[in-house]
């Protein structure tokens, strides 16, 4: 895919592509500039250029600012190859995104909607909802952030005061699109109002002194068709859009018609990995097609709510989920974030004189508090263990105390799915092993093989979802 870079020190414009690069010199500017009307100026929207190493160098007046979520994603866009971006619906899916290496990732209306409300992304999640959870995602990563804004909430007012609050909410760039507020079916609005859509994002960009990037997205092909999509797209660059992006383009051949588009203006591919009218490409085919941008909507809200019902089915079924099926409690809280939360309590920890009079209750009372405390600071406190005696004779259940309960889940496909050993004292939790022992009284079953010597069966017996449960009294 080509980058444009700009050379403060040359009169030209140098285009690279893949390993090979094309000096045009500046007698071609203006054949560049009537084929590429927008190219310079979005790119300039970028503030650098590429140098031999493939890193970004700013050349803007704003290199010693801080660097902004806006700016952040300006320089992975800027940076060499197609750039993949799972969407994410949390802050725990934003977070394993971030763990898994990708630079940047996108929310997802569709499934914000769902995980947040349980309802389709059909316009009935609000713009409070919407900015809500975005800032919940913002804070949780350090990677750049792109929001999907839809259709701005209403109409231009509404798209100004979404792509406000966005900014606001942290959030790096956002998507608009062109369709109808609150359709049932995939129906866009005209083409002279979703370019306004796009002209008071840019207003409101520029209001806020933020350098939020704007994504303009079109579901004209499907609604009206490609030509129309094409068109818009053009529309869309000229009001200021940062980047493009089609819906539900139908072929190779419609995807490549769209990427020479302002070729310059870098685009974003949106997988939809259900299927549909979009062929779904790898990155590498995408690149060579001409996107820089992919987007993978519903990935893992897909994949979560297979793994809960998968879950659920287990429960319902008197198991637990396999331990392979899921992390441990410690990656959990690894993932969470365990190390740095302990690395950063040991920087605030305190004396341990400092701890206990942190603990006193500071009231009318503290003063008392801390003479008795100093009454009390040289005794000796001796404890006593009690010593316990068991009557057998009264109590038939404590004689098989020393003896342990056998637990075996023989699956309905013949495989081993449970063999545990546990104190046969300990009955409490044995539900929360095996949740179909629930209601069964164990402590009768024992009583009665009491004085069985060696291994008895006490109970064997096929579960809801089909399993083999077996019981032994060892």
């Amino acid at each position: 895919m080509a980058s444009l870079s700009f050379c403060s020190s040359s009169p030209r414009i140098l285009l690279h592509k893949q390993s090979k690069s094309t000096l045009f010199h500046t007698g071609l500017t203006p054949l560049i500039r009537e084929s590429y009307p927008k190219c310079i100026s979005i790119s300039r929207r970028f503030h650098g250029s590429i140098n031999a190493t493939g890193t970004v160098s700013d050349t803007s007046e704003n290199t010693k600012e801080p660097s902004s979520p806006a700016n952040k994603l300006r320089e992975v866009i800027q940076s060499p190859g197609v750039l993949q971006g799972p969407c994410c619906f949390d802050a725990l899916s934003a977070k394993l995104i971030e763990q898994a290496g990708f630079r940047y990732c996108v929310t997802s209306g569709f499934s914000i909607s769902a995980s947040r409300i349980g309802l389709l992304d059909k316009g009935l999640i609000s713009y409070g909802e919407m900015v809500d959870q975005g800032l919940q995602i913002t804070q949780s990563v350090s990677i750049p952030v792109i929001g999907d804004g839809g259709n701005g909430f209403g109409n231009v007012m509404n798209v100004k005061r979404t792509v406000k609050g966005y900014i606001q909410a942290g959030f790096a760039g956002i998507i608009i699109n062109d369709q109808v507020c609150c359709s049932g079916e995939r129906r866009v609005v005209s083409r002279e109002e979703a370019v306004m859509r796009i002209k008071a994002a840019v207003d409101a960009r520029r209001e806020s002194g933020c350098d939020i990037v704007i994504v303009a997205q079109s579901g004209s092909r499907d609604a009206v068709s490609l030509e129309e999509s094409l068109s818009r797209a053009r529309a869309f660059t000229d009001a200021g859009a940062d980047v493009l992006s089609v819906d539900l383009l139908g072929s190779r051949e419609e995807m490549k018609s769209f990427c020479s588009v302002y070729p310059l203006v870098p685009k974003l591919a949106n997988m939809l990995e259900s299927g549909g009218k979009i062929p779904i490409l790898n990155p590498l085919e995408l690149e060579e097609i001409g996107y820089k941008l992919v987007a993978y909507p519903i990935s893992l809200i897909g994949v979560s709510i297979q793994a809960m019902q998968d879950a659920l089915l287990a429960i319902k079924g008197g198991r637990i989920p396999p331990p392979g099926s899921m992390p441990s409690l410690k990656e959990i809280e690894k993932i969470l974030g365990s190390d740095t939360y302990r690395e950063e309590e040991k920087r605030y920890a305190t004396s341990s004189s400092d701890r206990a009079s942190s603990s006193r209750v500071y009231g009318n009372r503290r003063v008392a508090q801390e003479e008795e405390s100093e009454q009390r600071e040289d005794t000796i406190v001796e404890v006593f263990t009690p010593e316990v005696v068991y009557n057998e004779s009264r109590n038939p259940f404590s004689r098989i105390w020393s003896r342990s309960l056998r637990i075996k889940i023989i699956g309905r496909d013949g495989s081993e799915k449970l063999d545990v050993r546990i104190p046969a004292g300990f009955l409490e939790g044995v539900t929360n092993i095996v949740p179909a022992l629930g209601g069964v009284n164990l402590k009768q079953l024992m009583d009665d093989a009491a004085d069985e010597v060696g291994g008895k069966l006490l109970l064997d017996f096929k579960d809801t979802g089909g399993d083999r449960i077996q019981v032994f009294l060892e």
